[in-house]
C-alpha cells in the first residue's frame, strides 16, 4: 500500500514575529525570525534564543520564549499571512506584556 503524499500543514513557512512591549520596563520591541513545520514554532535567528511553540490547524499560536534568565509566553492567531496575540513575561526589569504581530515571508 503507497503512503498518501505528505502535504504542509496551512501555515508551516517562515514568519517574521515582532513583539512590541505594552507594559513593564522591557525592551520597546524584538523582531524574530521563526519557521513552522508541521505545526511547530522553531526559531531560525542568530541568537540563542530558546523558541518553542505549537500552531493548531485552525492557526492558534502557543509559545514560550527563553534568553537567559528572561521569558516569555505567547498566544493569539496565524491567519492567511498574518497574525497576531498576546504575550507576558519577565525581563532584566521585572513584569513585562504585551502584544505581538506576524507576517508570513
Amino acid at each position: 500500500m503507497l503512503a498518501a503524499p505528505a502535504h504542509a500543514a496551512p501555515h508551516d513557512g517562515r514568519w517574521s514575529v515582532v513583539v512590541i512591549t505594552e507594559k513593564g520596563s522591557c525592551d520597546q520591541a524584538y523582531r524574530y525570525e521563526v519557521a513552522v513545520n508541521d505545526g511547530k514554532v522553531e526559531y531560525v535567528g542568530r541568537e540563542q534564543v530558546n523558541f518553542s511553540g505549537t500552531v493548531g490547524a485552525g492557526g492558534a499560536v502557543k509559545v514560550n520564549i527563553r534568553l537567559g534568565e528572561q521569558g516569555a509566553t505567547g498566544s493569539g492567531k496565524l491567519s492567511g499571512s498574518n497574525g497576531a496575540g498576546t504575550w507576558q513575561g519577565t525581563g532584566n526589569s521585572g513584569s513585562c506584556a504585551g502584544r505581538w504581530e506576524a507576517e508570513r515571508r
